[in-house]
This record gives C-alpha cells, structure tokens and sequence, in this order.
C-alpha cells in the first residue's frame, strides 16, 4: 500500500491553491486534466518536497532578496489580506491581527462587573486622593439644615434637642450667626422665631458669652450682609434690641463692640441704631417685643386665659418654682402685670390662698421675673378698678389696702406706688361718681351695639342719658373696647363715630375724644399689645370719613402733653397712613371694610342707581340698593345727588324716593339735613351749570320742611 506520504490534507489543498509557483516549477492542479509537468524529473519529486520547496519560495522577500528567516515551518507562517506575510509566535502568540496563545490574559482585557464570575479582588487597586473635612465646615452644614427644619416646623424642642446632639459646643458662636443670618432676608415671622429660639436655647445650650460672641460676628459683617440686604443695618439692630429686651445679651454689649469696630463700618451704624432708636423709646420693651408678629404668637385673650390657669394650678400645687417657671414660659415680660392683677384678685377671691399668691409675687420679684415698673402697673390697674371689684367681692378695697403696705415694707412694690394711687385717687366731688355711673351706662351701651348693629337705637340711648359733655369719653370706650375686639366690632365702631358726628357730636367732641385717647396711649398698650397701630389706623379712617379735617390732626398733636411721645408717634404713623398711595381705599378696606368700597367707588355707585331709577327703576329696589351699600353714615351723598339730578333733569320723582328712604329709616334727619348742607355749601357753583338752581333748591328745602326731613336750625340761602 502506498505511503500516506503522497496524500495532501484539505488545509494544505488551500495553501498550494493560493501560492505562487516557485520559478522553477510549474503550476499545479488537482485536476485530473491537468497538464503534465514539463519537467521530466518532476513526476518523480514527492509531495514532501514540493511542499518544502513552496514553503522555502513563500519567506523570500518580495524584491528577490532572502527574509531574515528562512526555512520557518509553514504552519508559523501567516498572510494578511494585503498579502504582507506576518510571522507569528509559537503556539499562535503575538502578531498583527492574531489571536494569541490560549488563555492569554495580558494586553486589552477587561473585567466585567455583569459578568456572574465577577471578583472584586480581582480589581486593580487605585490610590485615591481625599480632602481632608474641616470640623467648623461640618457643623455649618449641620446647622443650616436643623434651622431650615425649624423654621418649616417651628418645634422650639426639636431644634433643641437636635443641636445638643450635634455637640461642638465651642463653635456655638457660628449657630448664632447663622441662625440670624439666615432669617434677615426671610419674613418677620422667621425673625421672630430666630429671636425666640436663641432665648430658649440661652444658658441651658448656648452660654452667655457665646452668645455675645455670635453677635459681636453679625455686627462686624454687617457691610457683607448689606450687599444681599438693604436694610441689613435696621435689622441688626432690631436683633440686638431683641436680645437686651429679652435678657439674653447685656446692655453694655453695645458699648464694649463699638469699641472694636472701625468707625466707618456699617456695625457702628448697627449699634447706634439699636441705642438710639431701639432701647431709648419709650416703652421699648413692648415695642421691640411686637414688632415681628409678638413672641408669644398667642392672642391678648390667650394669654390671659394662661395667666389665670397658672394661677389656679398654683394655688393647688403650691409649687412656686413651677410657677415662677410658667411665668417665664409665656415670654411676655412686658405683660406681666396682668399676671400681679391677676394675682391679687385671686388673693381678694380665695382668702385661704392670700399667703400663697403674696409668697409668689415677692419671689417673682427678688428672682427679678417681674420687675419693679410690672410689679407697680399691676397694682395700679388694680386700684382703677377696686370700686367695681368691690361689688362683687366688698371686702377687696379693705384686702387691698393691707395688702400694699405689706407688699412696700417686704420690699416687692415700690413705694412711689403709693404717691401715683393718691394722686389718682383723689376724689371730685358728685361729678365723679356722675362720670363713674355714666361709664358704666355706656359699657353696656355699646356691648349691645356690637350684638344689634344698631345704630339708631345707640344714638336714642346716648340722648336718654343726657350727658353730651362726656361725649369725647364716649368715644374713648368705644375705641378702646372695640381695639380689644376683631375686626368687625373695629369697622362697627368707625361707622357708628362717622353717624355720631353727624347726629349728635360736634367736631370739637370728636378731637376731645381722640386728645384723651391719645393720652392714655401708653396705659391702653398694657392691655392692647397692637395698640400704637390700632390707634393710628382709627384717626386715618376718622379723617377718610370727614369725621376729622386734616388739620384737626395738627391740633390734636398740640393739645397732647409734652411727655406723651406715644400719642404724638400714632398721630404721625396716621398721617403716614394718609399720604399713601390709594390710602383712601385702603384704609377704608383696614379692618375688611363694612362696604368693601372705597369713597370713589362708593359716589360712582350711589350715581348708577339713581341714574337707574329716574329711568323707571322701582322705589323698592332703589331703596335695597342704597340699603345693601351698607354706608349709612354716608346717605348724605345719596341726598346729595339725588338733588342734584332732580334740577339737572327737572324730575321731582327722586323727591318721592328720598320720601320712601326718610319713612323706612334709611336715611335719617340728620344724614337729610347734611346733604341739603352740601348743595347749600356749593349752589353757586352749581348755579354755573343750572341757572335756576337757587330756586329750585329753595323748592325742595320747604318742600323737606314741610314733611319732617330737616332740622328745624337749617335755614334757606341767601336771596342774593
């Protein structure tokens, strides 16, 4: 049998397919019709040595000369498909374009993560280069987001609790700083949280000179907040003011940081102004205190209700450090008074329970909880109203007056107490138990108003009891009860003053009335925590119903006494109010307005309906109209331009809707005679436009007469 020898693989079929003859041979084929060679001893060479010779042809160099490595196996030899010929590795590593050796990790590999047999360890490990944190960053971070959270929840406790855990106590100073800071460009709302906050956190977390130290920051970057915020310097100082008010920052902290600024810096502008126009005022605690909202955020009537129910648990209890920390708790030092009021009348009610409450009154002083001017504004109410507590409780005026002398030798009521009660309580003869009596009568008199919304049956009243000397002290209670009401009984009080001044009180009356209303301004605060503003906006809203002229408003401001700062500071806060843009719609609209219209709106109203009655509107409707415009003290212009319209289109029909509106009530003798005033005041100018004007007002002016609707003082026009 023939040697295997002569036999070609198919891979070695392939390769002599694609290889070039060597010169000396001819091409071959595996055809059976292939030539023969020419070569005689060609037949007689074996496959073998055909395969060495192409082997021996295919490492030559293209240009006829040798490769560097001649005679290499085939099987290591490779071509490319630009017919370069490569030489690999054994084994198949290495080359261009080769695979390389079997499980030959080097070079491009890569790990996949998705892979099921992925190893961590088997990553390449890389030094990586972190910062280093620095403490102070960390706690700023911390506390950016615990005063972010406050101010959302407003948790006193939470945010407490939440810098204790933080700890870094000695960075405390930044917690400060921030926490102002980030409230500056915020509502006051968030001012006045930050302000409570730091007076909680005072002692228990934050130590007093830590504070001073967060503080002494703020002033001295005043000028960089002043570039975000423009009224950084008025802020600052409101702060600073709050701080001292709250005894959380001594007063002489202005004094030493002032010293260690730059003079030209904005933190002296800061000091000054909470010096000069912060802690100077008069009455600057309740000020400082209520200028951002209040720190209680409670109600006046709130806080009374806490004050009576501490009172009560004491005298249970018995336990004075848990009161005196109530006390504390209601963070209205400049309303403590009520607490000494309270206090003492509770002693006159319960006489077993007199030791208790004096035992607290005087540790509340010595602790320096309430202080000597508190302690002396609540004896003094007190003794204002002694006569009527005597009617429910009659031994009181004789409690009180062993109670005092006891409470000035132990050395918890200042003696001078005792020089204001007797100047105060100097009697004057029959005229003063007169007044007495009349106050109370009138008490009850607007109590009812505020249920009936009766204005008529007010003004019936006030003429029954025959006292028009004491109208300006009508108008103080009236004030003064309804700035301790809502709104509604506010808006009632400047419509029912608007009907008195055209009914029964004269201007003079109304400015008499306002002067001592002014004057008790300071007293009134006691009582009223918003009063200063609730006064300013009743003289705006005065002058914008023509109860006031503007220049009453000077006059008022002379008459006050030299000490009454308060009165003359609300006077001018209305006359503010006044010079503003729109201020009469807006002020009009102060307490949510009984109409919703401004004076404007309200003529331009009152026109439409007329014009739309002479054009055959009902009498019925016409007269809901005017009704439903709920401006009774301001019927006079419906007089007014229903006269007015009358000569202009010489239709006596609107002398029958003004019958309709005299008989229901609607408008009333008073609000007829000051709209025939008016067309009086201004017929010559209305003379100019309607040539027979005189006569026709004349007309109607007998024509009024003879049914009823004028005053019988109101006399005709000149005939010239």
């Amino acid at each position: 049998m023939a040697s295997n020898e002569g036999f070609l693989t198919e891979g070695q079929r392939e390769m002599l397919k694609t290889a070039p003859p060597p010169p000396n041979v001819e091409v071959l084929s595996s055809s059976p019709k292939s030539p023969t060679l020419k070569s005689p001893g060609a037949a007689a060479k074996s496959t073998s040595v055909l395969l060495a010779e192409l082997a021996e042809h295919h490492v030559k160099a293209p240009g006829g000369g040798k490769a560097s490595n001649a005679g290499i196996a085939v099987r290591h030899v490779r071509r490319t498909h630009s017919g370069k010929h490569i030489r690999v590795k054994k084994d198949g590593a290495g080359g261009k374009g080769t695979w390389g050796r079997w499980l030959d990790t080097d070079g491009e590999c890569h790990i996949d993560k998705n892979d099921p047999n992925y190893d961590s360890g088997e990553e390449p490990y890389e030094l990586v280069g972190t910062a280093v944190s620095d403490p102070l960053d960390d706690y700023k971070k911390s506390v950016a987001s615990i005063i972010e959270e406050y101010f959302t929840t407003g948790d006193v406790e939470v945010a407490t609790s939440d810098l204790k855990e933080l700890g870094s106590t000695e960075y405390h100073p930044y917690f400060v700083k921030r926490l102002v800071s980030m409230s500056m460009d915020r509502h006051d709302k968030e001012k006045e949280m930050a302000s409570v906050l730091l007076s909680s956190l005072y002692v228990d977390v934050i130590n007093p000179t830590q504070i001073s130290q967060g503080f002494f920051m703020l002033v001295e970057s005043a000028d960089d907040f002043a570039v975000d915020i423009p009224d950084t310097v008025d802020i600052l100082a409101l702060f600073i003011a709050r701080a001292v008010v709250d005894d959380i920052l001594p007063p002489a902290f202005i004094a030493r940081a002032r010293k260690m600024l730059p003079e030209t810096s904005k933190g002296i502008q800061v000091l000054q102004t909470a010096e000069k126009s912060y802690l100077s005022a008069p009455h600057h605690a309740e000020l400082v205190e209520r200028r951002w909202g209040g720190s209680t955020h409670f109600t006046v009537e709130e806080v009374k209700k806490r004050i009576a129910d501490l009172l009560k648990e004491y005298v249970e209890s018995g336990d004075t450090v848990e009161a005196c920390r109530c006390i504390r708790k209601l963070e209205v030092s400049f309303f403590y008074h009520e607490v000494v009021k309270r206090a003492l009348v509770l002693a006159m009610e319960m006489p077993s329970a007199e030791p208790l409450i004096l035992k607290l009154l005087k540790e509340s002083s010595e602790e320096g909880l309430i202080s000597s001017s508190q302690m002396v504004k609540g004896f003094s109410r007190l003794a204002e109203s002694i006569d009527d507590l005597s009617l429910d409780i009659p031994s009181a005026k004789t409690l009180f007056q062993s109670i005092v002398p006891r409470a000035i030798a132990e050395g918890w009521l200042d003696a001078s107490f005792l020089k204001a009660s007797g100047e105060d309580g100097q009697a004057n003869g029959p005229d003063d138990e007169k007044v007495k009596q009349y106050k109370k009568q009138i008490v009850n008199i607007i109590h009812e108003y505020f249920l009936s919304d009766d204005i008529p049956e007010l003004i019936r009243s006030l003429e029954d009891l025959g006292a028009p000397e004491y109208n300006p002290i009508f108008l103080k209670k009236l004030i003064t009860l309804a700035m301790d009401r809502k709104n509604k009984e506010k808006e009632m009080a400047s419509v029912l003053l608007s009907a008195l001044h055209i009914e029964i009180f004269s201007t003079e009356d109304i400015v008499n009335g306002f002067v001592m209303l002014l004057e008790s301004a300071e007293d009134t605060a006691l009582d009223i925590l918003d009063a200063s503003n609730e006064l300013a906006l009743f003289v705006a809203r005065a002058v914008i119903d023509d109860v006031l002229a503007p220049l009453n408003l000077e006059e008022i401001t002379n008459r006050l006494p030299p000490n009454c700062r308060s009165g003359c500071e609300t006077v001018s806060m209305a006359q503010s109010l006044l010079s503003a843009r729109h201020a009469g719609e807006r002020i009009l609209r102060c307490w949510g307005g009984g109409t919703g219209w401004a004076v404007e709106d309200a003529k331009d109203k009152i026109q439409k309906l007329l014009e739309e009655f002479e054009s055959g509107g009902v009498i019925s409707e016409a007269c809901q109209c005017i009704r439903d415009m709920g401006m009774s003290f301001f019927n006079h212009e419906v007089v007014k331009k229903a006269l007015v319209m009358a000569m202009e289109k010489k239709n006596d029909r609107m002398l029958d809707l003004l019958q309709e509106c005299f008989n229901e009530g609607l408008i009333t003798i008073n609000q007829m005679t000051k709209g025939f005033g008016r067309i009086k005041d201004g017929l010559d100018d209305l003379a100019l436009d309607i040539p027979n004007a005189k006569d026709k007002f004349m007309f109607y002016v007998e024509h009024a007469k003879e049914r009823g609707w004028l005053l019988p003082s109101f006399g005709f026009p000149d005939a010239s």
